[in-house]
């Protein structure tokens, strides 16, 4: 099957990455998949030599012809099967094309966004098929007036092989940072923004290392919020703050636990996902769809959002017993299988056929 997937933002958010990942799937399995992207945008710079054809174009808005040519080159010069996106930005013009060129369209949905009048009719009405990221979002967008069976769900896909524990990297960088392994880290990974609870968790490490100095932080990612949380952790030894990071599968075995406390909701946890698949426990906020992403009580503990007191007594009690940290850990690459991009990527062409 003949796929071409247009996603021109430059950016490296979760629609990205998924952009990268199931792109990447599809031709492991032998799809011949193109790509209109971003020239210098992170899903080109991902996407090089990994045999996704890439064709240049960008959309600055749903009226930009500039995007609407690149789109309209591909299509002539591919003639694909399937013609695909998900950013919404882009919906229109490739509805537009779709419809002019004869070419099936399928849409992805990733965020948890109040639909506009003419994105919702389009969404409704038009020939095509639509696909949610997860159960949650799935019944969001039936929820804001959607027809049940025009939202289809497809599970978020990771690429077992590129999340494995590293030794090594626990190791060499729990050494620098002066941590024995008697050490509880427990590590964000992600935006630096109050919706995701930093805040909370924050509060809730500071006050579970006050009553266990076992009890430690470690931050990767960086945001809106930056500034005020590194005054926020400033002067605190038992809080460890890197940042952002080009890399930060190797950070999943360096911490004891990952914690997702989000106040606002996720239509999906992906870094829980990522850090099972490196085998360590998960902390995640009963909101969204971060329920979707681990197996409560098997590979990680679900927590109320924005409740810091009992973030940290779960961190306390994750100190003080080893042997259920080592339960939860062990149980976290089985439960990522789950979501192999090459299984999900064959359900997509097989859903496609249908």
């Amino acid at each position: 099957m003949r796929l071409l997937w247009v996603g021109t933002n430059p950016g490296g958010g979760g629609t990205e990455t998924h952009f990268i990942t199931l792109s990447r799937a599809l031709v492991g399995i032998g799809a011949e998949v193109h790509a209109v992207v971003h020239p210098q945008g992170r899903i080109a710079t991902a996407l090089h030599g990994t045999g996704v054809v890439l064709h240049p174009g960008h959309f600055r808005n749903s009226a930009d012809p500039g995007g609407f040519r690149a789109v309209q080159r591909a299509l002539r010069s591919t003639r694909p099967d399937w013609l695909m996106g998900s950013f919404s930005k882009e919906y229109w013009p490739l509805a537009l094309l779709s419809r002019t060129q004869g070419v099936p369209l399928a849409l992805f949905r990733h965020m948890d966004l109040q639909l506009r009048p003419g994105t919702r009719w389009l969404l409704s009405r038009w020939p095509l098929r639509l696909f949610a990221i997860s159960h949650y979002l799935q019944q969001r967008l039936i929820a804001q007036g959607l027809p049940g069976e025009r939202v289809e769900m497809l599970p978020n896909p990771l690429v077992l092989a590129d999340y494995q524990r590293d030794h090594e990297a626990r190791r060499q960088w729990r050494g620098r940072l002066g941590l024995g392994e008697e050490v509880l880290l427990v590590g964000f990974v992600g935006a630096w923004h109050r919706g995701k609870g930093v805040f909370t968790l924050a509060d809730a490490i500071d006050a579970a290392h006050a009553r266990d100095a076992r009890v430690q932080g470690l931050w990767i990612g960086g945001g809106a919020h930056e500034t005020e949380l590194r005054a926020r952790l400033a002067d605190r030894p038992w809080q460890h703050v890197i940042g952002w990071q080009e890399r930060v599968t190797p950070w999943y075995s360096i911490m004891d636990a990952l914690a997702l406390p989000s106040i606002e909701p996720d239509t999906f946890g992906r870094v829980c996902l990522e850090a099972q698949a490196c085998a360590t426990p998960v902390l995640g906020a009963a909101m969204g769809g971060i329920p979707e992403s681990f197996a409560e009580g098997v590979t990680g503990l679900l927590l109320p959002p924005g409740d810091s007191d009992a973030w940290g007594d779960a961190l306390q009690r994750l100190a003080r017993d080893p042997t259920l940290r080592q339960q939860l850990a062990a149980a976290g690459p089985a439960y990522a299988e789950r979501f192999d991009a090459g299984a999900i990527a064959r359900d997509f062409l097989a859903a496609l056929g249908r």
